[in-house]
């Protein structure tokens, strides 16, 4: 099984809620971060935060390269970091490298995608695009705070407006101090038609782990 990850917007708690779900699932587990913007110089090369958590809760272990073949140093907007850099993020390019996740043996599968389900990649094009050419089921992670309603009921509507099957979602409660939070909770319980796949509340040392208690993926097919 393979997944696209998306969530309603950037700080939604999509590596998060993908470390967390690789670390619930059986079997053989892989998570991807195709692009990523933000990452760190290393020794070895450029390095993203959340690429490195998805390896980390994987028990399939590949390059670097092969999770983040799209790494940008700048905390920008990835399309504007790769005309900087002078790379094209041409959907079909990514979907390339993504379709390696067909032939890895994974039992389960993740592809997280970064900021929400319109991220632009330059050119008139956009990330959902890829998930389009790949037929990918989505899981939808809602950041849950005030606005997340309506962020998360325009994302439900794109998705299914792309012609794509929403698998499940997840509330993730990424305000501590959201007024409300099980009223708002109910009212996406009731907007939503796909499988919810549990709310994790506010963690104040969030681990893959904890998040991971949370949820239940049975319901994912």
């Amino acid at each position: 099984m393979t997944f696209f990850v998306t969530g309603t917007d950037t700080d939604c708690g999509k590596t998060l809620i993908s470390s967390a779900l690789l670390t619930a699932a059986k079997g053989e587990t892989v998570g991807f971060k195709p692009v990523a913007s933000g990452c760190a110089e290393t020794e070895a090369g450029l390095r993203n935060s959340d690429a490195l958590a998805l390896m980390a809760a994987s028990t399939i272990k590949l390059p670097y390269e092969d999770i983040n073949p799209f790494a940008f140093l700048p905390a920008i907007a990835p399309h504007i970091a790769a005309e900087q850099m002078g790379v094209q993020l041409a959907p079909n390019r990514i979907a390339a490298m993504m379709k390696m996740s067909e032939f890895v043996g994974a039992d389960f599968c993740l592809i997280e995608g970064a900021g929400g389900w319109r991220l632009p990649l330059g050119d008139g094009h956009y990330l959902s695009e890829v998930v389009q050419m790949m037929q990918l089921p989505v899981i939808l992670v809602v950041g849950m705070k005030l606005g997340c309603l309506n962020h998360a009921l325009l994302t439900v509507e794109a998705i299914k407006a792309d012609g794509l099957n929403i698998a499940g979602w997840v509330a993730n409660q990424v305000d501590p101090d959201m007024a409300h939070p099980e009223e708002n909770l109910a009212t996406l319980k009731a907007a939503i038609t796909a499988p919810f796949l549990g709310f994790v509340p506010h963690l104040s040392e969030a681990t893959a782990e904890q998040a991971a208690s949370h949820l239940d993926i049975s319901v994912l097919g």
